[in-house]
């Protein structure tokens, strides 16, 4: 691992110092916050000249992405969303960029959204879908460029015809059909030119949309008057008969909601009764076939129950416990088989972030079996057809296993593989992966999956390179996946390892709480602590060892690599928040400020401040290399904070490591094509082959 010698570009400093409550925050680089401005772009080429000269020294760039590439040939499936016979589910084929719509039913298969044959340059990504109550119609939402600005179109699933849209400005809105397929709700903000300056993000509000019609004459359902950051949800129960809305601001762990009764009142003027209004919980409510109200929730249960109610009286005074919370499990999901003698429920937990599936009685939530998966992975999305039935189906995946969708049949007890990803790897990479609980700087056990090359007998050496991976953040948790990324690391010599961090939902939404606002700072001790425990055991040592972690985790590296440069000999820091003192200046961060915190606050601040990634950059340290992955067109996280803080670190550090940007246009936050996700990789792994000595000997 060589020092590295070329020059960075020139960064003027300002000598720029605000006020804040009495603190004095330096901000050098904020001329950097205007990536068009003349100085800024200037920088931004000459940084892209930089990253360029040192990738075409990435010997192992192309057979890391063209291994990733293969790797991802497995291809997908989602589970099917059912419509009486037909039948709605994704498909991603070998040599396919993007998954693909498709319908299944007497006809036969047919595609209906494939984003290439939309947009040729597989920069469009399908956001969302959802079939209407009798299949006849799709909803469906696509986005360009990576902006993530979902336009909602409407088509007709028989022929393929557009018959409605593109309507705007729907992004993050789900849709709810009323029956007949004439009507449904969604979400769409207010026109840019109504709302105050800088504020188009914000101000969503539900409407009642008639197909055909234009948006401009959708009744206002629900939202006047609320908070700007406020999500909505909105549900039709399958009779017509009942609309459930849930309210939240910004990401907050807690919402709101209230249920309608449609025969009552006219669907474009709702009146709603509270089901929750002011409790601090989240809560998830739906219509059973057989009339009663089944509640989803985290209320006096940190780790979620199953209630039942009636929905003429849906508060929290009626409810009764169908499947009481688990005190070591998370509830995740579940379905409803009612087409048997004796109804079931089909319940999803995850016990220390590994799924696992239970059938229990419909009437008592007495417990009757529990299913035999395939190994230690995940489960998602499980469904049921909508009118009843026997039958559930649901995602599964682990660390070796691409995405299979898992048929119960209730009638038989009979747990199948009901459709599998398309693809194949010819020699699929030999590993192991073992779950191991550390603890944290106050004595927390955490727990992580370490992977590793499978079949050798040889014990751990310190020699080997290893990536930590973590998020800890926005109640998300770390569970088993195929990854194509982490498969060709640890075929190569390496090892991966993925941290359960406070702050996500591995354990809970008190485990989520742990891990913010005033308590964020635990995430970090978590990560350094397992950091730590892959030192003191063997699996590497702080040159071989590098951090790796995107937007919430860009933020957990930034603070690795600020708060213990001498745990870590690399870093791959991407799309990440940095600069957490202006973070809710841009694109959506007002709604992150209930996870974090606000700037405008003094106690705030101090939260913010304590950790901040680009306010704690000290000169003359000697920092990890440090590679800052952004995308030009992310309108969630803006690359403004990469920018900011590369010319930080570039400034400050003393290691000879180096400290490189790699900005991709075209491209944003989430979804993107396989041929430009497999290139990300090459890159991002060559560098930490490289930083860390994978296949060297001692360092």
């Amino acid at each position: 691992m060589a020092s590295f010698s070329a020059e960075y570009p020139p960064a003027r400093r300002l000598d720029l110092v605000d006020d804040l409550f009495g603190h004095q925050v330096a901000d050098p680089y904020r001329w950097l916050e205007d990536a068009d401005s003349a100085p800024a772009a200037e920088w931004l080429v000459a940084e892209e000249t930089l990253w360029a000269r040192y990738r075409d020294g990435l010997t192992e760039r192309g057979p890391f992405a063209a291994r990733v590439s293969e790797l991802l040939r497995v291809g997908s499936v989602g589970v099917p969303a059912w419509r009486g016979a037909a039948r709605f589910y994704t498909r991603r084929d070998p040599d396919q960029e993007h998954a693909v719509l498709y319908a299944f039913d007497e006809a036969g298969e047919r595609v209906l959204i494939d984003p290439v044959a939309v947009d040729p340059t597989g920069r469009t990504t399908l956001d969302a879908w959802q079939p209407d109550k009798e299949g006849r119609l799709l909803a469906y939402q696509l986005s360009h460029g990576g902006n993530e600005e979902s336009l909602l179109g409407v088509l007709d699933v028989a022929t393929g015809e557009v018959v409605d849209g593109p309507i705007d400005r729907c992004r993050y809105s789900g849709v709810a059909w009323l029956p007949g397929g004439k009507a449904f709700y969604y979400t769409r903000r207010l026109p840019p030119e109504t709302v105050p300056a800088g504020e188009s993000q914000y101000h969503r509000r539900v409407y009642l949309h008639i197909v055909g019609e234009p948006p401009e004459f959708d009744a206002l359902v629900f939202g006047e008057g609320r908070d700007k950051t406020t999500y909505y949800g909105a549900a039709v129960s399958m009779d017509g008969r009942w609309l459930i809305i849930s309210a939240s601001i910004g990401t907050a762990p807690r919402e709101d909601v209230w249920l309608a009764d449609l025969t009552a009142s006219d669907p474009g003027a709702p009146a709603f009764v509270p089901v929750t209004v002011g409790l601090d919980a989240m809560t998830s409510p739906r219509i059973g076939r057989d009339g009663r109200l089944y509640v989803f929730t985290d209320l006096d249960a940190p780790r979620g129950r199953i209630c039942v109610t009636d929905p003429a009286d849906p508060g929290p005074e009626g409810w009764r416990d169908l499947i009481a919370e688990d005190q070591s499990a998370v509830l995740r999901g579940y379905a409803i088989l009612d087409a048997l003698d004796r109804p079931v429920l089909v319940v999803s937990r995850t016990r220390h972030a590994v799924s696992e599936v239970t059938v229990h009685d419909l009437a008592t939530g007495e417990q009757l079996a529990a299913l035999d998966l395939p190994g230690i992975g995940s489960v998602g999305g499980i469904g049921e057809r909508p009118e009843g039935g026997h039958e559930a189906w649901f995602g599964y995946t682990d660390y070796t296993t691409p995405p299979v969708v898992l048929r119960y049949d209730a009638a038989s007890g009979e747990l199948s593989t009901w459709a599998k990803s398309p693809g194949s790897v010819a020699a699929p990479p030999n590993v192991t992966a073992s779950q191991v609980t550390y603890h944290s700087a106050d004595g927390t056990p955490v727990r992580m999956v370490v992977i590793e090359p499978g079949g050798e007998a040889t014990a751990r050496s310190s020699e080997r390179s290893c990536i930590l991976y973590g998020y800890g953040g926005f109640d998300i948790s770390m569970t088993p996946g195929y990854s194509a990324n982490i498969l060709a690391w640890v075929e190569a010599g390496g090892v991966y390892a993925v941290a359960g961090l406070r702050g996500g939902s591995e354990e809970g939404e008190e485990w989520h709480r742990a891990g913010m606002l005033d308590r964020k700072q635990n995430v970090f001790d978590d990560f350094h602590a397992a950091a730590e425990h892959l030192i003191a055991t063997g699996v590497t040592s702080p040159s071989r060892l590098a951090v790796w972690g995107g937007s919430n985790g860009g933020l957990l590296v930034g603070a690795a690599v600020t708060q213990r440069p001498d745990l870590f000999g690399a870093a791959v820091c991407s799309a990440p928040l940095l600069d957490m003192v202006r973070y809710e200046r841009f694109p959506i961060g007002e709604t992150w400020n209930t996870e974090y915190g606000s700037a405008e606050s003094p106690e705030e601040l101090e939260w913010l401040l304590g950790y901040s990634p680009y306010h704690r950059v000290t000169d003359r340290t000697s920092y990890p290399a440090v590679l800052f992955t952004v995308f030009t067109s992310d309108t969630r996280v803006d690359p403004l904070h990469a920018y900011k803080m590369c010319a930080a670190l570039q400034h400050a550090s003393a290691s000879g490591r180096p400290v490189l940007l790699r900005a991709e246009g075209q491209v944003g936050h989430s979804q993107r094509a396989v041929s430009l996700s497999a290139a990300l990789a090459g890159d991002c792994l060559a560098f930490v082959a490289r930083e860390t000595g994978l296949g060297d000997g001692p360092v």
